[in-house]
């Protein structure tokens, strides 16, 4: 399906409007008027785009800004953007596969913090790896995601406390779809790891999710970040648009606002949803999955559109429903009516 408009709430596909349900707009952000308003003013300023290195003789002090917000509010001792999600986790994984240590990857982790030659954590009958259970000192990197492709809430991190003690485990966590959602205020998960014995925990998140803007973060302890500016890697990138950071420091009581917008939203969702065996939804986090092969004709037919995709680390179909800031509760009426309907 190709659109010429950004899919909101609701959107055009030749000639007829559909509520969409789709996407990863959680908060509405990208749409929002007042946002968009101190955009345009941010363009204004800084440009549309800043091709430089971050490391050149010339620096912009709106990153340095935003750099800060982020490791205050995420509970990391640092922070440093770049242009993407993606950008960040192959900057970390790449720094860190300089150092010779074995990767372990949890199931179905995204292929941003994936490296080759990463064994599994768990089988596929969910028991840990035997090298991670034996007394080798040695320093080991797990990739994670925060909420991983079907889940409905964050994930399960105890499996750290299994891990032979003799291990020095870094943490390399995906929280692109917990990052402005989960936690205190919606800042991620990443400050609950503290109470696990790790070594490192280092955090990396698309900003282009719930919070809106074209750009990546990765956050982890002051020494590490100062270490990762001055990777190769990152120093030959190109920083992040500059004008989305200035929106982001601006925007903060917008992102407030639509977060409260959200869980009045799902609030509304857990009181008339009736729940069934392939339907799952957690009322915390903005997303409903369904396990079925025809529930996005069928939703289709009544002018509804949900993402509805293959996923690289999926063998089956991903159909999301995604509740956002911006559906109105008669949008949300409408929906459950339809799924309360269907015997999925």
């Amino acid at each position: 399906m190709v659109v010429n408009n950004f899919p909101d709430r609701i959107l055009e596909i030749d000639g007829t409007a559909y509520l969409y349900f789709g996407g990863t707009s959680y908060l509405g952000i990208a749409t929002h008027p007042e946002f968009l308003q101190l955009l345009s003013q941010s363009l204004q300023q800084w440009g549309t785009a800043y091709g430089s290195s971050r490391n050149a003789n010339i620096t912009l002090s709106v990153y340095e800004r935003a750099e800060a917000l982020l490791a205050e509010k995420t509970g990391a001792g640092a922070a440093a953007v770049v242009s993407s999600g993606t950008l960040a986790g192959k900057i970390v994984t790449e720094h860190l596969l300089q150092n010779g240590v074995r990767f372990y990857h949890y199931p179905k982790t995204h292929p941003a913090i994936l490296v080759t030659n990463s064994l599994p954590l768990l089988d596929a009958h969910g028991t840990m790896h035997p090298d991670l259970l034996n007394d080798k000192n040695e320093p080991i990197v797990i990739t994670a995601d925060a909420v991983l492709g079907l889940a409905t809430g964050p994930t399960d991190f105890d499996f750290l406390n299994t891990i032979s003690k003799s291990k020095k485990i870094t943490l390399v966590l995906d929280e692109s779809h917990s990052l402005g959602l989960l936690g205190e205020q919606g800042w991620g998960i990443f400050k609950s790891l503290n109470k696990y014995q790790l070594d490192r925990t280092i955090m990396v998140s698309s900003l282009g999710k719930a919070m809106g803007i074209s750009g990546g973060v990765i956050a982890s302890d002051t020494h590490f970040i100062k270490t990762i500016k001055n990777d190769a890697l990152f120093v030959s990138s190109s920083g992040a648009n500059p004008a989305y950071f200035d929106t982001f420091l601006k925007a903060q009581h917008i992102y407030e606002a639509q977060q409260e917008k959200l869980k009045k939203n799902l609030e509304f969702v857990r009181q008339h949803l009736k729940m069934q065996p392939k339907l799952h939804f957690n009322h915390n986090y903005p997303v409903i999955y369904v396990i079925s092969d025809t529930i996005f004709a069928t939703l289709q037919r009544e002018k509804i559109i949900i993402s509805s995709f293959k996923y690289p680390t999926y063998q089956m179909r991903m159909n999301r429903i995604v509740i956002t800031s911006n559906h109105t509760t008669d949008d949300l009426k409408i929906l459950i009516e339809l799924l309360n309907s269907f015997e999925i």
